[in-house]
């Protein structure tokens, strides 16, 4: 096989509507764009949330809250869900990810208290609640703040 042999699959592409030409193609004389109108001439069209002069969505709805840009953003991860790995492990922030139990680390990873622990693991974290911290130690582990 060559580069030149390569094809699109049957039925993955479609040919463009050539608009404009003739009425003969049926998208011929106004070229889909009805008669005349702001939509029909030539760069014609309304901005994203114009609501024809009304007051728009956007501004009508009145602000809340406030979105603190600064903020870390933290992984939670619940006692219960260490169980998948083995007695003894080391788990940090990339072993959570090479396991699945979290998709990524972000700014860093705080464990909770949801769940039991029964295998004695070595926890390395950002942060722990204080429940979480005694679940572990009461497993046999170690609750490390990285």
């Amino acid at each position: 096989m060559r580069l030149n042999e390569l094809t699109a699959a049957p039925g993955s592409t479609k040919a463009s509507r050539r608009i404009g030409r003739g009425h003969g193609s049926g998208q011929g004389k106004t070229a889909g764009k009805g008669h005349k109108g702001q939509k029909a001439r030539s760069g014609g069209g309304v901005r994203v949330g114009f609501e024809g002069g009304q007051m728009p969505m956007a501004r009508r709805v009145p602000k809340r809250g406030f979105n603190n840009i600064f903020a870390s953003e933290i992984v939670t991860v619940n006692v219960g869900n260490l169980s998948v790995f083995e007695d003894g492990a080391v788990v940090d922030a990339a072993a959570l990810v090479e396991a699945g139990v979290i998709k990524k680390s972000r700014d860093g990873v705080k464990i909770l208290s949801n769940g039991e622990i029964k295998k004695k693991l070595t926890v390395k974290a950002k942060a722990f609640s204080e429940a979480a911290k005694a679940k572990i130690e009461a497993a046999g582990g170690k609750a490390e703040v990285v």
